[in-house]
């Protein structure tokens, strides 16, 4: 069972301060870039309350946040745990799992995006999870790469890493400097695709902020998950997308495709994919109506009701 703590260790009260806020649990699939995202996110609004995870579970946190992981919130409602459970998409593999019932659903994706079917019985649509801080670096420089192997075939994952991949963070390090890749999961195939190449480092999502990245670098590739594009919607900033990998994938850009016209990044010798100073993107075409950017605020705000007055 995966889990996250992205805000760390829970503080200590001060001497002679307030007593500290409930204690909740925070917990995501580490292997799903849509799902670390999103916790992180929401994670930044939650003030006072103490954050804790599956390391800590006794006495029962007072209420929990779990993205996409239906095992993870079905063990914490049998043990009497109010759950918010936040589902990416809904984007998953066919045949993926519902929520439990008790729970509190609440589903993450662009209100300039449609959802392909209608959402399940009492989940709630949030919008676009920005970032906490929306501004971005004025000494910009190198390239991030968000990349997403959650639920990719491992023959198809492989050939990515060992073919386009590579050609991608080659031209990143050789056009903008440095190449800085975010990864999920398939770790040990992405360090090994990227092994030979200088300038290039390899993260895991599960331990990095990828956000934070983000703000510092010139140029932004990603897979296309919904986290990505919230992200360069909310910072108004250019996006080339990598080429899609696995159906969800594959589902997603071709719905985001009937909308928005992004890039492609997948001729890394294209000279305007790596122009810092390109238009920023298609963002000014979506309608601001659709999306007010508080998505996290309002999963933040539901996680506090929850915890100071449980149901």
């Amino acid at each position: 069972m995966a889990l996250l703590n992205p805000a760390g260790a829970a503080p200590a009260a001060p001497d002679g301060g307030a007593s500290p806020g409930p204690r909740v649990l925070l917990s995501a699939r580490e292997d799903r870039l849509d799902s670390l995202l999103a916790l992180g996110r929401v994670a930044a609004h939650l003030g006072d309350l103490r954050r804790t995870d599956w390391n800590d579970v006794e006495p029962p946190p007072v209420a929990a946040l779990v993205c996409d992981d239906v095992a993870a919130t079905g063990r914490l409602l049998e043990l009497g745990v109010p759950v918010v459970h936040l589902e990416s998409g809904p984007s998953g593999p066919p045949g993926g799992e519902a929520p439990p019932g008790r729970a509190l659903v609440r589903v993450h994706r662009p209100g300039w995006l449609p959802l392909p079917g209608p959402p399940a019985r009492g989940a709630r649509p949030t919008g676009v999870l920005a970032p906490r801080r929306t501004g971005r670096s004025r000494t910009r420089s190198g390239t991030l790469l968000m990349l997403s192997l959650w639920h990719v075939p491992e023959a198809e994952a492989g050939a990515f890493a060992s073919g386009a991949l590579r050609e991608l963070a080659a031209a990143a390090v050789h056009r903008t400097g440095s190449c800085t890749v975010v990864a999920d999961t398939g770790l040990g195939l992405v360090r090994s695709a990227l092994a030979e190449q200088p300038g290039v480092r390899v993260l895991r999502a599960a331990e990095t902020d990828a956000d934070a990245l983000h703000a510092d670098a010139a140029v932004f590739l990603a897979s296309p998950v919904l986290g990505a594009f919230a992200l360069a919607q909310a910072r108004r900033a250019p996006l080339a997308l990598v080429p899609p990998l696995g159906a969800a994938q594959r589902a997603l850009a071709g719905q985001a495709g009937e909308v928005l016209p992004l890039p492609s990044a997948g001729d890394p010798h294209d000279p305007g994919l790596w122009e810092p100073a390109a238009p920023a993107g298609p963002w000014h075409l979506l309608d601001p109506a659709l999306d007010d950017l508080r998505g996290a605020q309002r999963v933040a705000r539901t996680l506090r009701q929850l915890a100071l007055a449980p149901l």
